[in-house]
């Protein structure tokens, strides 16, 4: 608990009318857990695009109404955003619409560009002008300056692709086609599938695919960028193999869905290879095994079966409460995890529990969780993380951009089991990642600072939104 994710995006292109709108809403709903700050759909009927934006859940922006003013049409694209470049405004809802001389676009956009400063400069200073803070505009404009000069938006997102760095799983769509694009290095997740009518559907997670009746066929490969249209689907290979696969290894130890394959990996086998691994490498004298919702809990069963003690359901989430639950005030005086999350006391009381969450951050949160626990009449809490330390900064759309909060990058283990209250504490080893996937194809920096890029020069998530008097070349 702590860290936010990046984005979510969908895609539909069918041969006939239809209202796709309704088919991308109920994909974003599937995706609504990679970020919850704002959505928006784009619908493409014979070249004339019609949207829908705005800050808020799903289901809070999309009402039963405001879906049948979306005409209907044969391409949609969809996206649910947490922001890693931008503040949380409307104007940065996605996805991002753009008229040029060629026709129209529309970008939605998952991931964090680890070049946006130096490429928003160099657009700036060719007389660019932006209307948002995210670095999804800057992808937007630097596709539209190649479709200038190119004869299809395949070809210009090709092209742009090559000033591109960092992550970026995109899918877009022109007044006649829909593109789905994944980066090089194959950071963010990204698939498509068929629905039984023969519609093309493009999503960030399988998950979604299911959501909405679509057979899977699919992952985009690194560098890869497919063309649909009405004719089929076609495969451009030009940015593949450029650069060794680099898959976020935090996708599947939090960010996806469980139920969600990714890249041929089940998400819930890894994180019960976690677990498992866990129980191997720290052992606990416990009664039970509980897991911290959502994404602890595939883990617990895992420690569970490996260890041979039970697994029980020890808190109880609020399922009507998202991950971006916000206190409507007395902060001080209510304690937000409590509203959160519920301990069972009958099955924690008197007790000795494995505990086993995803991360620790800040471990303001795990603190709170294992006061719960001792409330409940716990006699010992034996904590198990299914990752390791977070002890750098991550570029590629996770929300850690500064190591100053990082817990475990100023106290040791010990010191850490001794500030959230536990009685002893492990955490997943750096050199067992490969074993959640059986290779050793992800991004781990935020846990070793091997960085696959270069470092940005300028980390924070509200780089363009400075104050004046916090601009050095004012």
């Amino acid at each position: 608990m702590g860290i936010h994710e990046e984005c979510g995006v969908f895609g539909v292109m069918n041969k006939k009318k239809e209202p796709v709108a309704e088919l991308v809403y109920y994909g974003l709903y599937a995706l609504q857990h990679r970020g919850q700050e704002s959505c928006g759909i784009v619908v493409n009927d014979d070249g004339v695009f019609s949207s829908y934006k705005d800050l808020g859940l799903v289901s809070e922006v999309f009402s039963k109404d405001t879906l049948s003013h979306l005409p209907e049409g044969t391409i949609a694209v969809g996206h649910v955003r947490y922001g890693t470049t931008g503040g949380n405004t409307r104007s940065n809802c996605q996805p991002i619409e753009v008229n040029h001389q060629k026709g129209k676009m529309a970008l939605a956009h998952n991931g964090n560009l680890s070049n946006a400063l130096e490429l928003r400069d160099r657009l700036e200073l060719s007389g660019a002008i932006f209307h948002t803070t995210s670095d999804t505009e800057t992808i937007a404009y630097i596709i539209t300056r190649e479709r200038l000069k190119t004869p299809s938006i395949e070809e210009a997102v090709s092209n742009a692709m090559e000033s591109l760095e960092g992550a970026y799983s995109l899918v877009l769509m022109s007044s006649t086609k829909m593109i789905a694009a994944r980066d090089p290095y194959g950071f963010r997740p990204l698939c498509y599938g068929k629905m039984p009518d023969g519609a093309y559907v493009v999503a960030s997670e399988s998950c979604a695919l299911s959501a909405v009746g679509a057979e899977f066929i699919r992952d985009v490969l690194p560098g890869e960028i497919l063309v649909f249209h009405p004719d089929g689907v076609e495969s451009r290979s030009e940015h593949c193999g450029k650069q060794k696969k680099k898959t976020c290894i935090f996708e599947y130890i939090y960010f996806a869905r469980p139920d969600s394959v990714i890249d041929g990996v089940s998400v819930h086998e890894s994180r019960i290879r976690a677990g498992e691994l866990l129980a191997e490498t720290y052992p606990a004298d416990a009664d039970i095994v509980i897991g911290v919702p959502d994404s602890g809990l595939d883990a617990a069963l895992g420690f569970a079966k490996k260890s041979g003690i039970p697994y029980g359901i020890g808190l109880i989430k609020n399922k009507y409460i998202g991950r971006t639950f916000i206190s409507p005030g007395q902060s001080e005086r209510l304690d937000q995890v409590k509203i959160k999350l519920s301990p069972v006391k009958s099955v924690i009381e008197g007790k000795n529990v494995v505990l086993i969450d995803d991360s620790i951050v800040r471990g303001t949160t795990s603190r709170r969780i294992v006061k719960l626990l001792r409330e409940a009449g716990a006699k010992e809490i034996h904590m198990r993380i299914s990752a390791p330390p977070f002890l750098h900064p991550c570029y590629y759309g996770t929300d850690i951009d500064s190591e100053e909060n990082l817990i475990a990058s100023h106290h040791s283990t010990a010191e850490i089991a001794k500030l959230i209250g536990v009685d002893s504490l492990g955490y997943l080893q750096v050199d067992q990642l490969n074993r959640l996937i059986d290779g050793n194809d992800y991004c781990a920096a935020c846990f070793h600072g091997q960085y696959p890029t270069k470092i940005p020069t300028d980390l924070r998530k509200d780089r363009f939104e400075r104050k004046l008097s916090e601009r050095n070349n004012q």
